[in-house]
Order: C-alpha cells, then sequence, then structure tokens
C-alpha cells in the first residue's frame, strides 16, 4: 500500500516538524493497516489550533465551539485505483492540552486522535450508537497500542 499524506500546518503555537508528521502518518498508516485497507490512499492533514476548529466546527458542523478533531471523509477512489479518504483538521492546541489533562504525552495524543479521525474517514462514527461509541473505541486502543503508545494499567 502506498499513503500519500498532504500537510498544511495554520497555526504557530506548536512545531510541526518531521517527527510530528511521521507520528500522524504511522498513525494513518497503523490504522489502514489494521482495518486491512490493501489499496493506495491519499490523505489531508491540516494542523491548526483553537480558534481556527472552531471557525471550521462553526462553518460545516453549526457548533460554535472549538473541538480537538474534525474528519471530513470522502472515500472516493479514482481513475489510478487510489483511494482518496478525506481531511483531517487537528487542532494541536487542543491535543496539549489534552495531553496535559489525561496525563500522558503530546504525541500519544495526537496519535490518538490521529487514529480516530482516520477511523471517521473509514465510515466509523460513534455517535450513532452506545455500541459503535464502543467498537471504535476499542479499535483506537488496540490501534495506539500496536503503535507503542498504549497507556499502561498504573497509569489509568
Amino acid at each position: 500500500m502506498r499513503l500519500k499524506i498532504y500537510f498544511e500546518n495554520v497555526q504557530d503555537k506548536h512545531k510541526t516538524g518531521f517527527a510530528l508528521r511521521r507520528l500522524v502518518r504511522r498513525a494513518v498508516r497503523a490504522t489502514l493497516a489494521f482495518e486491512n485497507l490493501e489499496k493506495s490512499a491519499e490523505v489531508s492533514v491540516t494542523f491548526t489550533d483553537n480558534e481556527g476548529i472552531r471557525a471550521i466546527n462553526r462553518a460545516h458542523r453549526d457548533i460554535d465551539a472549538p473541538t480537538d478533531v474534525l474528519s471530513f471523509p470522502l472515500f472516493e477512489e479514482s481513475v489510478d485505483g487510489v483511494v482518496m479518504l478525506g481531511d483531517i483538521v487537528l487542532s494541536l492546541e487542543r491535543c496539549a492540552a489534552q495531553a496535559q489533562e489525561f496525563g500522558h504525552s503530546f504525541a500519544r495524543e495526537c496519535a490518538f486522535l490521529t487514529v480516530h479521525s482516520t477511523l471517521h474517514l473509514l465510515g466509523y462514527d460513534h455517535v450513532t450508537s452506545e455500541e459503535d461509541e464502543r467498537d471504535m473505541r476499542a479499535r483506537q486502543t488496540k490501534i495506539v497500542a500496536k503503535m507503542g503508545l498504549g497507556i499502561k494499567e498504573k497509569d489509568k
């Protein structure tokens, strides 16, 4: 499987260097592997801050509040067989705050949110029912653990 990720940074509160882009790539790739997507895929990832994600949330979901991550699924196959999965918008400001709140690393939180968003791009939705929420949460936990970023029992 070939994976192409288009990155855009529209914030200046957190560094978005090679390490962060590599982590996001690993999280998307781990999710696609876990879900057995063997086709080549493309994803767009935008790094923003709370103000930026709030504006997008307001414009696209009529929710006037910041959130941690937004997913805009496309899942369209091009003529050359590449699946265009859609767009991920990640608030790095919110990611840092949640990492501190939950007592784990910024990297772990970014990976978790990227996995969460990628699952949405693949059609999963935790809002539809409690069963779907449990299923999506279990998938996220397994994928992040396979990446070596799971939460240890003593940390819970």
